[in-house]
């Protein structure tokens, strides 16, 4: 589609959606729940056309729940500000700093290196370190740091030219080497230049391989931390104000929960992306010994090598960067663990401390300490220079308010409000009641399968929507159907959330699929075809974790005390 063609699509969009909103003005219906309704169509179909940014489709329920008598003007207000909004303020400090002083890139070309330059443990270990950065960056973050990296890998791998096709398969050990039963495959043809910038579709295989394995990675580390996705926040928030007195999701148990889940799955697709671009010869593609090493995959360890040699020895500000980063995540563990008292058992007053507050505190560290080391010598004259270079003011302090500008994501803070702002909106005017009366003959349904149904349909959603928008019109409808049905909330809204991050076949499902298509080493065929064996894999995952360790972590089994009051069935 050109780019006239998109600008029109838009505008026909634009206008269509639009209408659609000036003639709300004049069905002022007497129903609160059928207004509110209608508010909710509205702001879905700008989420899901995107006829306008994301953003501002979220600032409809602004305007519309004060004209049609939802909500008051100030009530609407304080929804799109939360404890959450906070929370990701602090993070985002943090990972400004990670940025600002790339030990991102310091910790991807160190895991890199441990794993070596052979082709499955290339992917492994590009597919690690981008889990671990995603677990704290946001996806897209994460994917544009990791995939320059990795470019520059596949290039290495590329220019090595065509002649050493052949060398590939001559520098494999013979028969009489291993005393094994190992067959040497017949050498490949080179790809015809002209057609192809690849030296072998061997060569191809391993781009996509590689591309498609960061995306993936990033979206399954977004799962282990509870603010590794914008959904993550958006159901930690919904949750915890329609249940206040659960008391049950906070950094430690949703992490302990999670990282089972992200590590099942982090094997599982890397077997999955082996086998679908590599094949399944793992002796080949993933041995560490060095006789088995070819002179491109020697070629690619120096460039590795060799891009980690320029960063130099670790300098001042990575080390307080990472102090913070273990500060923070065990001052997350520690504050309410459940298993023993946590540090904020030391206050006098209850439930006034957050994970929010422990992020906010140390973010704002992040603008007061200097970022010289406060006393001299240590430095060698060469790290004074460069630090002279990057860094003339010997007062300047971590992060400053520019660095942190540029990364926070104003336009999700605005969205999750937005969200809140809707479900605000169905619990005030009775709308969450009548949808619960629509869906009592789903009563039959044991909770695995109401489970099961709910996380199918939400990942099938969510890859022609974003992720944050469907969320945030299924989370209110879930939370019906589970006080309806008598089940635990937490056994349909954590499996739900965690699958919408599943929107992975298409570059249109999130931006880290957009970054990595855009390199060009994968076609849009071969997205769906990884993306639908990664998305089945996440499904069966998700739905082990809930039906096993999940259920004496949460407590699923029975209906908690927490849910009762918000029953809809008792209060008919």
């Amino acid at each position: 589609m050109t780019f006239e063609e998109e600008a029109v699509r838009r505008s026909r969009l634009v206008y269509s959606t639009s209408r659609i909103l000036i003639c709300s003005l004049f069905v002022l219906s007497p129903l609160q729940e059928a207004s509110c309704a209608y508010v909710l169509m509205v702001t879905a179909v700008y989420w899901v056309s995107e006829a306008v940014p994301l953003g501002a489709a979220a600032l409809v329920p602004a305007f519309l729940y004060p004209l049609f008598g939802v909500l008051k003007s100030s009530e609407v207000a304080a929804e799109y500000c939360k404890d959450t909004t906070l929370l990701l303020m602090g993070v985002i400090c943090l990972a400004a700093s990670i940025e600002k002083w790339n030990l991102h890139k310091r910790i991807a070309l160190r895991m890199v290196m441990i794993a070596g330059a052979k082709p499955g443990m290339l992917v492994l270990g590009f597919m690690c370190c981008t889990v671990f950065l995603s677990m704290w960056l946001s996806n897209t973050s994460t994917t544009a740091m990791v995939m320059p990296i990795a470019e520059a890998v596949l290039q290495q791998l590329i220019s090595t030219g065509v002649a050493d096709a052949q060398e590939d398969y001559d520098n494999i050990e013979s028969p009489e080497e291993d005393s094994g039963t190992v067959t040497i495959p017949e050498p490949e043809k080179p790809l015809d230049r002209k057609d192809s910038p690849y030296p072998t579709k061997r060569d191809h295989m391993i781009c996509k391989c590689l591309s498609l394995s960061i995306t993936y990675a990033a979206t399954i580390g977004g799962l282990i931390t509870i603010t590794g996705t914008s959904t993550n926040l958006i159901f930690a928030e919904h949750f915890n104000s329609r249940y206040p007195d659960a008391k049950v999701i906070n950094f430690g148990t949703w992490f302990i929960f999670s990282l089972p889940i992200s590590i099942i799955m982090l094997i599982l697709t890397w077997v999955w992306l082996h086998f679908l671009f590599l094949g399944c010869n793992f002796k080949e593609t993933c041995s560490l010994s060095k006789k088995r090493k070819t002179r491109r995959e020697e070629l690619s360890e120096r460039r590795i090598q060799k891009e980690y040699s320029k960063l130099g020895p670790i300098s001042y500000p990575e080390i307080v960067t990472g102090i913070f980063f273990i500060l923070m995540t065990l001052l997350w563990f520690t504050r309410e663990p459940g298993f023993v008292p946590g540090w904020t058992s030391l206050f006098e007053k209850k439930g006034y401390r957050t994970d929010a507050t422990i992020s906010v505190l140390l973010g704002f560290l992040l603008f007061l300490i200097p970022a010289r080391k406060p006393w001299p010598s240590a430095f060698s004259d060469r790290k004074k220079n460069s630090e002279k270079d990057s860094n003339p003011d010997p007062l300047a302090p971590m992060i400053t308010w520019k660095d942190f500008q540029s990364l926070m994501p104003w336009e999700i803070v605005i969205l999750v409000g937005g969200g809140y702002a809707l479900a605000a909106g169905c619990k005030v005017s009775g709308l969450s009641v009548w949808i619960g009366r629509q869906l009592e003959p789903m009563n039959g349904l044991p909770p695995w399968a109401v489970t099961l149904l709910a996380c199918l349909l939400v990942s099938t959603v969510t890859e022609f929507a974003s992720n944050p928008a469907t969320l945030t019109v299924f989370l209110p409808i879930l939370s019906t159907l589970s006080e309806t049905l008598q089940i635990n909330p937490l056994h349909t809204l954590i499996p739900c959330t965690m699958c919408v991050s599943f929107g992975v076949m298409l570059p249109v499902g999130n931006p880290p699929n957009a970054i990595v298509f855009s390199y060009g080493h994968v076609q849009i065929s071969d997205m769906v075809k990884a993306g639908f064996g990664v998305n089945l894999i996440g499904v069966m995952v998700v739905m082990l974790a809930i039906m096993t360790w999940g259920v004496p972590l949460f407590q699923l089994t029975e209906f908690p005390d927490w849910a009762i009051v918000r029953n809809v069935t008792d209060s008919l």
